[in-house]
């Protein structure tokens, strides 16, 4: 692999981790959104439920509520996925727990109610949605959910100043960046990826399947950073996962 011009900068700004406090992230494929599909929607309970029982990490999405209270849910807006309409950051936390996912007699889960029902069982993966930089009472709000928790997690956002914050502020919780290129090609891409990892400071990637093989995520896997992948679909990307990647997040059953 090519030399990068912008890695002794990387390793001096963004150094790896120590191994062990990673080693978790490598120990189980997650199940993206929790192990859904036929009546099984995702970031449900019962999602959850089944990524456990087939032995899976979990990987999940939280949003806002007024105020910052975490709620596990993937879109901005409730309109795609539950029996609720506009924006989950319009909503109040008790307004939010009382909507019911769209084919389902579940309501929106609490992070809180999430970490309670996986308690530790398997390895997960929070991803934090953010619109904007006011990140702050939603990170804090995150942050006072997991404490005491006892098990194996990570958060990890698109945005960098949610990673940093983490970095910041709970240094003891592993964080990771989520990337894609989508969009994001050439010498501008490749020189915001790099003032994201530097700005966030992450022990690990969650790298696009679609972008391999890609030398951002390879050069900074050679010097020691965990590199996982989403989300892995077919058996082809499962096979560019195992050759580039340290871990997958996936939508299937799956087996590294």
């Amino acid at each position: 692999m090519r030399f990068s011009l912008l890695s002794p900068l990387d390793r001096l700004i963004s150094p790896p981790p120590a191994p062990g406090r990673v080693a978790f992230l490598e120990t189980h494929p997650y199940a993206h959104r929790g192990l859904h599909g036929g009546d099984v929607i995702e970031n449900s309970r019962a999602a959850f439920h089944a990524a456990i029982a087939g032995g899976f990490g979990i990987e999940f999405d939280v949003q806002s509520a007024i105020g910052g209270e975490p709620f596990v849910f993937h879109d901005y807006d409730f309109d795609r996925l539950a029996e609720g309409q506009g924006p989950v950051a319009g909503q109040t936390g008790d307004q939010v727990a009382t909507i019911r996912l769209k084919g389902s007699t579940e309501t929106i889960p609490r992070l809180s109610e999430v970490l309670a029902l996986v308690a530790g069982r398997v390895p997960i993966l929070i991803e934090v949605k953010t619109k904007g930089r006011r990140i702050g009472a939603f990170c804090l709000a995150i942050r006072r959910a997991l404490e005491g928790y006892q098990g194996p997690f990570a958060i990890m956002s698109f945005n960098p100043e949610v990673v940093r914050w983490f970095y910041d502020h709970a240094p003891r919780i592993v964080r990771g960046l989520v990337v894609t290129e989508e969009g994001k090609k050439g010498l501008r891409g490749r020189v915001e990826r790099h003032l994201s990892l530097w700005r966030a400071k992450p022990d690990f990637l969650a790298y696009d399947i679609r972008d391999f093989p890609s030398r951002f995520p390879g050069l900074l896997r050679a010097r020691g950073l965990k590199v996982l992948t989403w989300t892995v679909r077919t058996p082809d990307q499962n096979e560019t996962a195992k050759a580039h990647t340290d871990q997958i997040i996936f939508e299937r059953p799956a087996s590294r």
